[in-house]
């Protein structure tokens, strides 16, 4: 088999829109295209694409556009024309990261053209199904149609073990294989220049704990939780800065919740940042990351965060705490505002317990995206095989 393969990257989500699925994309295209083979995106049009911007070819179909603040399109893979247009790029492999249109468009081109397709299983789609549908015949109709996309492909990954209960709850039953995400920023100790940069810039003083959530602003990631227990230690007399990183469809709704518990000056919003850079030195000058969210499936924000030696509040047993030990690469507490509260009381101005738990994420919990991509990419090599031989 050939060393260089030519791979598909399918994503629903890509620049101007930004989530963890568009973040994905962006770093397997990357790390492919760099060191590995080549890589192609394939996504919807978008109207504010800024495509110049990348080194890699991006193929962009036909799409509708919905105009919200999150950005999204709606693929519309339904044309001849366009799966022709996959079927000439010659690909050895097609990779979607969401059974949504992409893997549909997917569907229609191996109709045509045999290609041995990978599908990643990256979010609970039930969460979003049971919330934006409203009626059950539409609700079921949307089940059929992401089971059929998941099982159309020739192997089904998961970025973590947790993940699986909701491929389930999708009515599939087959075989899938781990693979985790990795992390695009650099093992970093931010400096104290660049933290003082960021505290004069809001004006935080200094011996003040520092909480950071860093994500979409949507209720379903437990934000109301990080709220509450913050109100509740703002009560009991605690000194804090809680950093919002981000922006999404509940913003305005969690700003207004946020200053009805009376946390109006104890929270910065910083809105959408795309820098990177910028990013990390937000990770670097914060004690712990919050993040209870039990709807992630990965949670790239954790590696992140470790990546600049800080440690995270994670829900135990949920899909972001797989791998991370209790007072030792990370801190795990209930799914309620009083246990995050607790929790924090406990460990906020321990300084050099966050230090070390943070020290010890960075070292055992880290993970590469160069590492990431490599190890799905010699399994590319795997499916393609099992595939030529099933043909």
């Amino acid at each position: 088999m050939k060393d260089r393969l030519k791979v598909g990257i399918g994503t629903d989500a890509f620049p101007p829109t930004t989530d963890g699925i568009s973040n994905v994309a962006q770093n397997y295209a990357s790390q492919i295209n760099d060191k590995l083979g080549e890589a192609v995106v394939i996504t919807p049009k978008n109207p504010n694409q800024l495509d110049y911007k990348y080194d890699y070819k991006i193929f962009r179909y036909k799409s509708w556009w919905l105009p919200s603040k999150e950005g999204y399109s709606i693929g519309w893979p339904f044309s001849d024309e366009l799966h022709q247009a996959i079927i000439d790029m010659n690909f050895d492999i097609l990779h979607s990261h969401a059974p949504l249109a992409t893997s549909y468009y997917f569907r229609r081109v191996t109709e045509k053209k045999k290609i041995p397709v990978v599908l990643t299983y990256h979010t609970k789609y039930e969460y979003d199904i049971e919330k934006r549908i409203p009626t059950k015949p539409l609700k079921d109709f949307a089940y059929h149609f992401l089971l059929n996309n998941i099982n159309a492909a020739d192997e089904v990954w998961v970025t973590s073990n947790g993940s699986v209960d909701s491929l389930r709850k999708m009515g599939y039953t087959g075989d899938y294989v781990l693979m985790p995400n990795g992390c695009d920023l650099p093992v970093l100790n931010v400096s104290e220049k660049d933290t003082a940069v960021i505290k004069r810039k809001h004006s935080i003083p200094e011996n003040v704990p520092i909480f950071l959530y860093c994500g979409r602003m949507i209720w379903y990631k437990n934000i109301r939780l990080i709220l509450d227990a913050c109100a509740k230690l703002k009560n009991e007399g605690k000194q804090f800065i809680l950093i919002m990183l981000g922006f999404g469809a509940d913003e305005n709704a969690i700003k207004r919740y946020a200053a009805k518990s009376g946390l109006k000056d104890n929270i910065i919003w910083t809105g959408h940042i795309l820098d990177r850079n910028e990013i990390q030195g937000y990770y670097g000058i914060s004690d712990i990351l919050l993040f209870p969210s039990v709807f992630d499936t990965n949670g790239l924000v954790v590696r992140e965060a470790a990546a600049c030696a800080t440690p995270s509040l994670l829900v135990r047993n949920s899909c972001a705490s797989e791998g991370i030990t209790d007072c030792e690469t990370g801190f795990l507490c209930m799914e309620s505002a009083h246990s995050i509260a607790s929790t924090l009381s406990k460990i906020m101005d321990n300084k050099q317990l966050l230090e070390k738990v943070g020290k010890n994420a960075q070292q055992n919990i880290y993970i590469s995206w160069e590492d990431a991509v490599k190890k799905a990419y010699d399994r590319y090599k795997v499916v393609i095989e099992n595939f030529n031989k099933n043909k």
